[in-house]
């Protein structure tokens, strides 16, 4: 490849990978494998003949579908070992996420999770038909499928979702709403206004990756979390301070011990109160809440 072809590949590559990174992220909930991903779809991409290229955007997500499609069949593997609960990998998103409800929604924790569920396959296809609008044919080359099997493939992947998803997406005012509410119980150490805030039925899942304290299965219910906390809390011999930060397009906390950084909690608002808790403290995947990840759909 000569020098001049090599500079329209970068071009084109570097304009399009914001995307690129949102196709990986999507289907593999990890910024580090997307990353790994994006360098795999780099070295293909350096090797295509552009002159029978005739949409460079859509070649470079099949070629990135392919890749993530691949990882993520591994990485399915690799989570079944994962000691206790395997959250996403936060990520702290510029503003624009959040004023995109689509994508807001799409990367949301809880969405992310209820992906998690369905099969490599299933998930991209899920994630290029309904977040990315790709079209059934470009969706059939970038898996291996036919477009009538990718058609059955949504179909099913649809109603998976949709029986798993949120039954009402709580805007960002809301969740910043029920997000304070549980920062001031947090810091006063009260019962009652904990479970004021926190659903009867709400689940905590913590995921501390093996290396920080985190319950190994979900907790279930109101009140046991607030012991799961209150408790928590109480042999916490250094400060513990809770920040407002942006995780995935939503409003979420920053937990803070003695100054460092220790965790993210994201949450899931069904009217007014909190019905899903979700705490990375895996300190591996905290690499992405120091600084703003730009993400699109286009």
């Amino acid at each position: 490849m000569t020098d001049y072809t090599t500079d329209l590949a970068t071009e084109a590559f570097v304009a399009h990978r914001n995307l690129l990174f949102t196709v990986a992220y999507e289907m593999l909930g990890s910024a580090a494998d997307a990353e790994d991903v994006l360098q795999e779809t780099w070295l293909r991409w350096v090797k295509v003949d552009l002159g029978q290229v005739s949409d460079q955007r859509a070649y470079l997500v099949r070629i990135t579908t392919r890749q993530a499609l691949n990882r993520l069949r591994t990485v399915k593997r690799r989570r079944e070992a994962y000691v206790g609960q395997w959250l996403p990998e936060p990520l702290i998103t510029t503003p624009d996420v959040a004023e995109d409800i689509e994508l807001a929604e799409s990367m949301s924790m809880a969405m992310m999770l209820v992906l998690e569920s369905l099969s490599p396959t299933e998930r991209a296809v899920f994630v290029l038909r309904e977040v990315f609008e790709v079209d059934y044919d470009e969706i059939a080359e970038a898996v291996g499928k036919s477009p009538d099997a990718v058609r059955q493939i949504a179909h099913r992947a649809r109603r998976h979702v949709g029986a798993r998803r949120p039954r009402r997406t709580a805007s960002a005012s809301e969740t910043r709403v029920a997000l304070e509410s549980f920062q001031r119980a947090i810091e006063s150490g009260s019962p009652q206004d904990l479970l004021d805030v926190l659903a009867p039925d709400v689940v905590l899942l913590s995921d501390g990756g093996g290396v920080k304290r985190a319950a190994l299965h979900p907790v279930t219910g109101a009140e046991k979390i607030v012991r799961f906390y209150l408790g928590g809390s109480a042999k916490v011999k250094a400060t513990i301070t809770w920040e407002p930060t942006v995780i995935n397009g939503s409003p979420a906390l920053a937990v803070y011990v003695g100054g460092e950084l220790d965790g993210v909690m994201a949450v899931r608002v069904e009217d007014a109160r909190i019905t899903g808790l979700y705490f990375v403290r895996n300190p591996e995947k905290l690499t992405h809440v120091t600084s703003e990840t730009p993400l699109t759909l286009r």
